[in-house]
């Protein structure tokens, strides 16, 4: 029963913190007058792709919660989190691309290092965040070209 509230409570921390994060710095006329690169996906997809992306944030970050509460893995882990939550006020809400691309590469880097850091305490939270880690690199060459377009 620990383990399901554990799973319970990272699951609906991280969706919701993500969705906040979302609505509270949403696009906007700002967002839709900039000049995008032809592969920026229709807006429609970004929500979907999120919640399981957050979902499956969450359940690595439970895992390594209930193997190593203290370990660097899961310092790591609190740490993408942080900057994927500064990543939509940087972007959208201070309407800064610039910025922007220097918190999602702060994200990547963190993503990586806890994929690495955190293989040694469980197999499965690396492999939860590799979807998560092609989308925060596809979102970063967005973020580049967008930066560079405007």
């Amino acid at each position: 029963m620990r383990t399901i509230i554990t799973y319970a409570v990272f699951i609906v921390i991280v969706v919701t913190a993500g969705i906040l994060s979302g609505l509270s710095n949403g696009p906007g006329d700002w967002y839709q007058a900039l000049e995008k690169p032809f592969f920026n996906p229709p807006a429609w997809l970004f929500g979907p792709v999120w919640t399981i992306l957050y979902v499956l944030i969450g359940i690595a970050g439970a895992r390594i919660w209930q193997r190593a509460p203290k370990s660097a893995a899961m310092q790591l882990w609190f740490a993408q989190m942080a900057f994927n939550l500064l990543w939509s006020p940087a972007f959208f809400g201070l309407q800064n691309p610039e910025l922007g691309l220097v918190v999602i590469t702060g994200m990547l880097a963190t993503i990586i290092a806890f994929m690495i850091t955190a293989k040694p305490v469980d197999r499965v939270s690396p492999l939860l965040f590799a979807p998560y880690l092609a989308w925060v690199g596809f979102a970063s060459l967005l973020n580049l070209s967008i930066a560079f377009l405007n």
